[in-house]
């Protein structure tokens, strides 16, 4: 069945059935109500790839990301499919190992007719501009670059991570030890820069810091290495997410036999589901994943409209959600830093 045979049966014009069926254009509900009957009772449904070359749209939008051991993705995912379903567009997935092995999947992702990419991996200038000169606009998720020619939308990590800083040092911490991401991860960068900065200004002495992965085994691994260099003066942990964090929450109470946060402190940042668990209760920074994800489908949805339109960035601040994990924090709002320590 064809949309003729559609319109032929609602007896409406074909493109009167087009107008029905393409996400954004006006019908009217009189005409909506006897188009749909009549497909309904034809058994038509439009086909999306002829729809996309008499268009020129594929009505679908990249997304890459990478780091799938951490838990925050899988809420960024289901906030990004559902608001661009909303707006009739489909999500095609591309996922990494790594944030540096994104040249391994480009070939795959210019394969297609996309309308437009979400990226929360890095992608350079010249890549960017590969895709700008296909007609297909970027958007760079949680990650901000200055020479790189796209609009981004980006969670303030070096003020989240300066914040928690200031908080555990003035609430007594001095020993402490930092658990990174992958090296080749910007939000890591990000929060150990943010960290140690914070750190070093207030006077503290310099923290032990071990690489992880963003998995919650490599957290667990690592507040025994930390545990190990530092003794019995270890009193805080930070890890650069929440997965990590549990993981050494798990070995201070197991593997150490020691107390959290009677003995050590523990945080993380980002803010996911399990963090909130009970036995956890974990101390972080959470990301404002709503707000993020709603500023990024709208700016890659503006630059598709217009595609002159200049990059813009967007910075939002994540909110310290003190919990159990920290000793010292009264559960107050956090107060903010001042200019300078924001910048």
């Amino acid at each position: 069945m064809t949309s003729y045979d559609v319109a032929h049966r609602a007896g409406v014009s074909q493109s009167g059935v087009s107008r029905v069926f393409k996400p954004g254009a006006s019908a009217s509900a009189a005409m909506r109500a006897r188009v749909l009957a009549a497909a309904d009772e034809l058994g038509y449904r439009p086909n999306a790839i002829a729809r996309s070359l008499t268009t020129g749209r594929s009505n679908m939008v990249g997304v890459i990301i990478s780091d799938l051991t951490n838990l925050y993705y899988p809420e960024v995912l289901s906030e990004l499919s559902a608001r661009f379903s909303g707006r009739g567009k489909r999500v095609l997935l591309f996922t990494l190992a790594r944030e540096a092995g994104v040249d391994s999947i480009l070939g795959d992702v210019v394969g297609y007719q996309l309308d437009g990419i979400v990226s929360a991996a890095r992608l350079s200038a010249g890549q960017v501009s590969d895709f700008l000169d296909r007609g297909c606009p970027v958007v760079l998720y949680n990650r901000s670059f200055d020479d790189v020619p796209a609009s981004s939308i980006c969670c303030d990590h070096v003020h989240g991570a300066r914040l928690l800083a200031t908080r555990m040092a003035e609430a007594g911490h001095h020993r402490f030890g930092f658990v990174s991401g992958p090296t080749d991860s910007f939000v890591s960068q990000e929060r150990t820069r943010g960290f140690l900065g914070r750190l070093a200004e207030m006077g503290v002495a310099e923290p032990a810091v071990v690489a992880g992965d963003y998995g919650y085994a490599s957290g667990h691994a690592a507040a025994r290495e930390l545990a190990r260099e530092a003794g019995p003066a270890l009193d805080a942990i930070v890890c650069a997410n929440d997965m990590m964090a549990l993981g050494a929450v798990d070995a201070v109470r197991g593997s150490l036999g020691r107390r959290v946060p009677g003995d050590i402190s523990i945080a993380g940042f980002d803010g996911i589901d399990p963090a909130r668990w009970d036995s956890y209760r974990l101390t972080t920074v959470r990301q404002p994943v709503r707000r993020m994800t709603q500023a990024a489908v709208e700016m890659l949805l503006d630059h598709m409209a217009d595609p002159s339109r200049p990059p813009e960035r967007r910075m939002i601040p994540g909110e310290l959600a003190v919990r159990a994990t920290v000793r010292g924090l009264d559960g107050a709002p956090a107060a903010e830093l001042g200019a300078a320590d924001a910048a």
